[in-house]
């Protein structure tokens, strides 16, 4: 008996992990057939929302793999007519479509939730042969006009949603059509590519490891014209060996009774790569990846104009991480400077930049965790007419928990308060920033790649090109690792439909081990510790690759080989001055001179609003909340509309910023002789201020100097109707 109790903690966890590891191996076999069923689909995706389709990329006059749905509300629930439409646009990175629409907690849940029509722009696994990134940037412009289009009554324009690898393809359609889009949201996107600190970011060492993008034109070749989108998978897998390759799997063995859904969810869409043309893919390679072109004004389309991010007129949201190791802060928010070196030149080019930083989520959990769907994208959903009325500037966008000593919290959306915090460029290069010696050896790089793909392009490719067949193209891409480990766990392999019935057996028979069982606890301990070794080969790795870029690009002898050296390398990559650009800023300062006299009572208090709450610096939900309430209490007749309303309140900011002195006493020109309309603007003033409550000592002095303009007393505000807001 007593030999019966002193093995009975092994023999139920010898019993419990035989167990789990038939049911491992079952949903294994689970996500193999899944895999073959899944990609044998002719639009394969994991939205979890019916779709309607409205435009078909392939049917354009220069044909694209994308396409534009609707999506369905669910449970019958209608979409507000009156609220602005939100187009979701999923990332061709490797993967196929669907995360931004993978579970009902996503951002077009949020969407969906909150009133808004929703669209999506998703893309098929095969490319249209010849498609080019030009050609796809043209053809999402159509899709957001068509949106636009079928919202014609509308306030404001869509609001676009563009997750990795769409956030810039978005960026470049908005700066060529900045007359589409409403608020433009980058959900870890990459824009300045070279960005980056030491002892972090491995993956922008990685072109210049592999001697530049010759290899991508490899790949390109081998698979007759096609690049196989598992490479790109596979690349995003190396960064992290301890997930990959233990953390992954183990969580599923350790919790198979409960976590095989989740899993296996995951696994299709991230299992499924899709495809791009060859020279779509080198394209992209050698202009952003390596070339670190877009930020700085070194693309040119066919047609010969430049695209310049400057022309973005919509306001830009960024969302990135602290524990996105794919798109880190610098290089989502390095575009900024690379663009402007002051801070009134943003305002100047009329740009309104809202960013917000996540401490701990990783690159995926920005588009598929439901804490982030729910608080980050939820939040920005519901204050996005807000920040389209935001002036130009640069802000941080912070979100807290409401507590009991919030103030006015009837006029907050949720359980989250949203301010914006006004920043500088200043707090952009603190995030950390290349020295000039690190991006000239960048540089170097550029030059590298383009002599290496030069070589590959006359010594290699003719040949290679003559003896690649489409069969032995598509042997290479079925043989891929990625793609084998599917297929060999499927039922397609001999050995694994038998596995079915016993998991069956087992799940009927079930006895997990107690969770006090001290060989339970060693596995976990043993887990932690082979965890941490590949963390460590992970970090040892990543310092090698940072060590031997740093050496090789660093040398003076290489850099003059290429042409470049201190003396002909910029210290930092910038985009060109543009002379048309500077005199259309010019006209516009001179006209913006003469409005400081011209106006009347919306005016006056818009720039009386402004003047009062500049000392105070942040601005949340709860001032535009009431600034609404306002405007929706007036007939609908008499409403100005949100773009109007927009225009006037730029113009306002602008001319107190301009001359903050002659702007306040301007606004005594502006006023009408009436003391009741006087009284009723100040009210409006009033109301807005208290939403949020007065807090520095120079915003009510300024709201005392306002107040003697109006001809009014300090103290409790006067009611009466609100003017035309």
């Amino acid at each position: 008996m007593s030999l019966d109790v002193r093995f009975t903690p092994f023999v139920d966890y010898w019993q419990d992990a035989c167990q789990r590891a038939v049911l491992l191996l079952d949903v294994l076999r689970e996500r193999g057939n899944i895999y073959f069923e899944h990609n044998a689909l002719a639009v394969p995706h994991v939205l979890d929302f019916k779709a309607e389709l409205v435009m078909d990329g392939r049917t354009l006059e220069r044909p694209v793999n994308y396409g534009l749905v609707r999506i369905v509300p669910p449970d019958g629930r209608e979409s507000d007519p009156w609220k602005r439409p939100f187009v979701v646009v999923d990332p061709r990175a490797g993967h196929g479509p669907g995360i931004g629409g993978m579970k009902q907690e996503s951002e077009i849940g949020e969407a969906l939730a909150a009133g808004h029509p929703c669209y999506f722009i998703g893309f098929l696994p095969a490319p249209i042969p010849g498609q080019t990134v030009e050609d796809v940037c043209r053809a999402e412009a159509m899709f957001v006009a068509e949106v636009a289009a079928r919202h014609p009554d509308i306030e404001g324009k869509p609001v676009i949603i563009a997750n990795c690898q769409a956030g810039w393809q978005m960026m470049m359609m908005a700066a060529v059509r900045p007359e589409l889009a409403g608020p433009i949201m980058l959900a870890g996107s990459p824009l300045s590519y070279w960005a980056g600190v030491r002892g972090k970011n491995p993956m922008r060492y990685l072109g210049g490891l592999l001697g530049g993008t010759w290899l991508t034109a490899l790949a390109g070749d081998l698979g007759n014209g096609i690049f196989d989108g598992a490479w790109l998978v596979a690349n995003f897998e190396a960064l992290n060996p301890a997930n990959t390759y233990w953390r992954k799997l183990y969580n599923v063995y350790s919790k198979v009774d409960t976590e095989a859904p989740r899993f296996l969810e995951f696994e299709t869409w991230w299992g499924s790569p899709v495809l791009l043309d060859a020279t779509e893919m080198q394209w992209i390679a050698d202009n952003l990846f390596v070339g670190n072109k877009l930020s700085t004004g070194g693309i040119r389309s066919s047609e010969g104009w430049r695209l310049d991010l400057r022309n973005v007129k919509s306001p830009v949201i960024v969302l990135c991480s602290w524990g996105d190791n794919i798109t880190p802060p610098q290089q989502a928010l390095g575009w900024i400077t690379d663009l402007y070196d002051e801070d009134r030149e943003i305002v100047e080019n009329g740009q309104t930049i809202v960013y917000t930083l996540h401490q701990t989520i990783g690159h995926l959990g920005i588009f598929v965790s439901g804490k982030v769907a729910g608080k980050e994208h939820g939040e920005f959903t519901a204050c996005m007419d807000m920040i389209d009325l935001l002036p130009p500037g640069l802000y941080e966008a912070v979100i807290t928990e409401v507590t009991e000593d919030t103030a006015n919290p009837e006029l907050i959306q949720g359980r989250y308060l949203f301010h914006l915090d006004p920043r500088t460029l200043q707090d952009i290069r603190a995030l950390g920033a290349n020295s000039p010696e690190d991006n000239l050896r960048f540089a170097t790089v550029a030059r590298i790649s383009e002599v290496n793909q030069g070589l590959y392009r006359t010594l290699v490719a003719p040949s290679l090109r003559r003896l690649v067949t489409e069969a032995g193209a598509e042997t290479l891409r079925a043989l891929h690792p990625n793609r084998v480990q599917f297929a060999m766990f499927s039922d397609r392999n001999p050995l694994m439909p038998p596995v079915k019935a016993v998991a069956a057996g087992v799940r009927a028979a079930r006895k997990p081990v107690a969770a006090d069982n001290p060989l339970l606890a060693l596995e976990k301990t043993i887990s932690s510790w082979t965890e941490s070794c590949l963390e460590m080969y992970g970090n040892m790795r990543d310092m090698m690759t940072e060590a031997m870029f740093l050496s090789i690009y660093g040398s003076p002898l290489l850099q003059a080989l290429v042409g470049l050296g201190p003396q002909v390398a910029p210290a930092h990559q910038r985009i060109e001055r543009e002379l048309a650009r500077e005199a259309a800023a010019a006209r516009f300062r001179a006209e913006l001179e003469q409005h400081f006299e011209v106006g009347g009572l919306l005016e006056a208090t818009l720039r009386a609003l402004i003047y009062v709450r500049v000392p105070e610096g942040q601005i949340d939900e709860r001032g535009f909340a009431a600034l609404k309430a306002i405007r929706a209490a007036r007939p609908a007749a008499e409403r100005l509309s949100m773009a109007a309303l927009k225009t006037i309140f730029r113009d306002q900011y602008l001319l107190v910023r301009l001359d903050e002195k002659r702007a306040v006493r301007a606004i005594l020109m502006l006023l009408p002789a009436s003391r009741e309309e006087r009284r009723t603007a100040m009210d409006i003033v009033h109301r807005v201020i208290a939403a949020r409550g007065m807090q520095s000592a120079e915003g009510r002095r300024r709201l005392s100097e306002v107040e003697a303009l109006f001809g009014l007393e300090l103290g409790k505000p006067a009611t009466g109707e609100a003017i035309n807001a």
